[in-house]
């Protein structure tokens, strides 16, 4: 099969790709796992695409996963109010803080550069 044209075939090749979790590496089912797991994501990349998050949705998101709240955010973003208003959406991310943040807590740039201001 060289791709999945529908949705049953969808869920056939997930099927597949579920029996074949435990191959051990360098074994004959773990290349098919491999071709497997490319068809199911090529096929969830056109039929269940993922929007990317906005700034904001991306910054909360590391807060969560940090562990950080919004004091955690001063280093990269300046003192409480500023992290305030841009959380609040009163105020549009800087090229500085965005790289900030990039760098610091590891949020993609590509999704913190919709945000930044004017």
């Amino acid at each position: 099969m060289d791709c999945i044209k529908s949705e049953e075939e969808y869920e056939k090749a997930l099927s597949i790709v579920l029996s074949l979790m435990n191959a051990k590496e360098g074994t004959e089912d773990a290349e098919r796992l491999e071709l497997w797991a490319k068809l199911v994501e090529a096929y969830e990349d056109e039929h269940y695409p993922i929007p990317m998050p906005t700034p904001l949705e991306a910054i909360e998101f590391a807060m969560d996963q940090q562990g950080l709240t919004r004091r955690g955010l001063e280093p990269f973003m300046g003192n409480e109010s500023v992290v305030s208003e841009v959380l609040d959406g009163k105020r549009r991310l800087t090229l500085d803080m965005a790289r900030a943040l990039n760098a610091g807590l590891g949020i993609p740039f590509g999704t913190l550069a919709q945000g930044i201001g004017g």
